[in-house]
């Protein structure tokens, strides 16, 4: 029986086998990570440069920019590599540090715990405008931006310290496209995994807990924008929420549907293309969700790229 400390790379499931559509893989992932960098970049430049940006809401926005660009380079540049030069393999070290900032970034935690906290500042926003300043200022915001954060990273940490403990006896093929826990935990050959088990069922619990959160305080706020006399007024408000909770559906949507779907609908194709579907789409999407109806961060995305072409 052979344990972890055996093992010095894993083999990722490779998205084709044929030559051309390893190419064209590669180029299509090229393509979206450009649009990640392009569009995370453009929203963190735009928020540091331009100081009418600089209030609560899109200080969480450029936290949330610099999660997503964290992590689609988690995964996407490796799958790439391996694409391009036409190898599966990745090292152990390599696999526990995939697995570790995907987790950090993404899973349902620093980013899950950020989205939680945009839920508060819109209710706080909409249903408690008077006490907006005080709730929410500038040191409650970094506060609470290091809380996500500091959540994130021990989680992750956690996660991934423990399922690199287990050994492992079930080969070293990986049958996703990058490191992720649940993968893992089918080579283990100990009962030790329930261990894991039980805390990716505590941290289940914990971001449920995240999501009755941002529906109650949703419940709120579209009460209290239904009591909005003007109807510009109304939609000014749901302007500011209907991207977040678009960006909260993508993400809980593709999530739940790649890790609780049916037995019966698992393969190893549907499988790597569900798991493209919450760890690529989302990062990629988030910054056209949050620019597209919002005006005052399009016109300082604008002044930004035409300043930008004016000085050369």
């Amino acid at each position: 029986m052979s344990n972890r400390s055996s093992i010095t790379q894993f083999l990722l499931l490779a998205f084709a086998d044929t030559r051309e559509l390893q190419l064209l893989h590669f180029w299509l992932f090229l393509g979206i990570y450009l649009a990640a960098l392009l569009g995370n970049g453009l929203i963190i430049t735009a928020v540091a440069w331009d100081h009418h940006l600089h209030t609560p809401m899109y200080f969480f926005l450029l936290n949330l920019s610099v999660l997503d660009l964290g992590s689609i380079s988690t995964t996407l540049p490796k799958s790439m590599a391996s694409s391009l030069w036409d190898t599966r393999t990745i090292s152990s070290s390599g696999c526990a540090s995939q697995l570790f900032f995907f987790f950090f970034f993404f899973f349902m935690s620093a980013e899950y715990f950020l989205l939680t906290v945009m839920a508060y500042d819109r209710y706080v926003a909409i249903c408690k405008p008077l006490h907006y300043g005080t709730l929410l200022g500038s040191r409650a915001c970094v506060h609470m931006a290091a809380a996500a954060w500091g959540s994130g990273f021990l989680t992750a940490l956690l996660h991934t310290a423990n399922t690199f403990s287990l050994p492992l006896c079930q080969g070293n093929a990986i049958y996703q496209f990058f490191c992720e826990i649940p993968q893992i935990l089918k080579l283990s050959c100990s009962h030790a995994y329930l261990r894991e088990v039980g805390l990716l069922v505590l941290t289940v619990y914990l971001l449920f807990g995240c999501f009755v959160f941002i529906v109650v305080s949703y419940v709120q706020i579209f009460r209290a924008v239904l009591r909005i006399p003007s109807e510009q007024g109304r939609h000014k408000a749901f302007s500011t929420c209907l991207p977040h909770l678009a960006v909260v559906s993508l993400l809980v949507s593709t999530a739940v549907f790649a890790h609780l779907k049916p037995p019966f609908l698992s393969s190893p194709s549907l499988d790597l293309v569900t798991a493209v579907l919450y760890s690529v789409v989302p990062p990629a999407v988030n910054p056209f969700i949050y620019s597209m109806r919002n005006q005052q961060l399009k016109d300082a995305v604008w002044k930004l790229i035409t300043g930008c072409f004016q000085k050369h």
